[in-house]
């Protein structure tokens, strides 16, 4: 069983900037596409970016487009969310998420692993 552990939430203010990581256990059954979501109070999740280490592909929500930026360390798996300009809108849970299934990188039941969540807040 694969198990994924998101940190570096936190609380900032607008502006400012946080690296979220994502630790996986088993990573050769990971698959090579991961993906962070977030979700939102009383909104749906939402797919934020994609990573796809077979070829370095990535891929971003519109509204975070040019301030987020994902990668992955290929000797040990761990995923990576650089987020900055951070905006009041940007708080929520942000998930973790591996073992696609396709076809659509931003549809959250095309995953089969889940990290447990961790809490990111903006204030302005």
């Amino acid at each position: 069983q694969v198990q994924l552990v998101e940190s570096g939430g936190g609380s900032v203010q607008a502006g400012e900037s946080l690296r979220l990581s994502c630790a996986a256990s088993r990573y050769t059954d990971t698959g090579d596409f991961m993906a962070w979501f977030r979700q939102a109070p009383g909104q749906e999740r939402e797919g934020v970016a994609s990573f796809y280490r077979g070829g370095g592909l990535r891929r971003y929500a519109d509204s975070v487009k040019g301030r987020f930026t994902i990668s992955q360390v290929q000797a040990t798996g761990t995923l990576y969310l650089q987020m900055n300009n951070l905006k009041p809108e940007d708080t929520a849970i942000y998930y973790c998420a591996a073992g696609y299934s396709g076809p659509w990188w931003y549809d959250s039941t095309a995953y089969k692993y889940w990290g447990q969540g961790t809490q990111v807040t903006v204030s302005s």
